[in-house]
């Protein structure tokens, strides 16, 4: 629930008690104003870009097919997440039931797994685009498009599972941080899947970019290296969000998350 950047209190008949700035109320209504209009615009993108890919003969490629498929996700991720927030900005009874944190939880993780491996299938995508321009509609078929598409998605949710069914087994608790017992087991495995799902994919997005590099400076054109340089920067500018952040919040040691959860 971190990503709503709210604290939960306690477990009480079932249901956690949200905290954060009921305090104050105009601090409140700014923050809904701001939440309620990125979650606006967000529906809005990514909407506009799934029709705009699925109505465009010209856009029915590789690259636009994940670019679909990750403007959907993120339009999932944040509805799992915004109308919540939306909602208890104006509650005074601020909880969340027992059932609806699981869900939650189980929902952010499955997504951002899901989104760990797109971001590298789509790099890879712009290798062969790049790196293989002559055979790339022969790499990229599309039997291979919705593999890769699968796999993300199948991992990602496979990966929530696993997860979820841990931290459920703690007593009483939604949340690794909420537990009363030793977590040690849960966050080293926590830190295992962190790297597997942060480190590896980020690792093929490297290796993907230095030869995606090199072949950029191969160019002699201008035209050519702005026109290979354009149709990587938004993906890159991605990918240096999500991964930056997902880093420095899941890829902790356990004797981080202990020292933490101390304070």
């Amino acid at each position: 629930m971190d990503h709503q950047n709210f604290v939960m209190d306690h477990h009480y008949h079932g249901e956690f008690i949200l905290l954060g700035v009921s305090d104050r109320p105009y601090l409140e209504m700014l923050l809904f104003g701001l939440v309620l209009t990125c979650y606006i615009m967000t529906l809005l993108g990514n909407t506009t870009i799934i029709t705009v890919s699925r109505l465009d003969p010209h856009l029915h490629t590789p690259m636009y097919f994940f670019l679909s498929n990750l403007s959907f996700l993120d339009l999932c991720y944040t509805t799992s997440l915004g109308p919540q927030m939306l909602v208890n900005f104006w509650r005074k009874n601020k909880t969340i039931t027992y059932g609806a944190c699981v869900g939650e939880l189980y929902i952010s993780l499955a997504l951002g797994s899901t989104e760990c491996i797109l971001l590298a299938v789509m790099s890879y995508d712009r290798y062969a685009a790049i790196c293989h321009p002559l055979r790339y509609t022969t790499i990229m078929s599309q039997s291979l498009c919705f593999t890769m598409a699968a796999v993300s998605w199948g991992s990602g949710f496979s990966n929530s599972v696993v997860q979820t069914v841990m931290t459920l087994s703690l007593p009483r608790c939604a949340l690794i941080k909420l537990a009363c017992v030793d977590t040690s087991v849960n966050e080293a495995e926590l830190f295992a899947f962190s790297v597997v799902f942060l480190l590896l994919p980020l690792g093929l997005i490297t290796v993907s970019y230095s030869y995606i590099g090199a072949a950029v400076l191969r160019i002699r054109s201008a035209e050519g290296k702005s026109k290979a340089f354009k149709t990587c920067s938004s993906h890159l500018m991605v990918v240096s969000l999500f991964y930056g952040s997902a880093i420095s919040s899941y890829l902790q040691s356990p004797s981080n998350y202990s020292v933490t959860k101390a304070r």
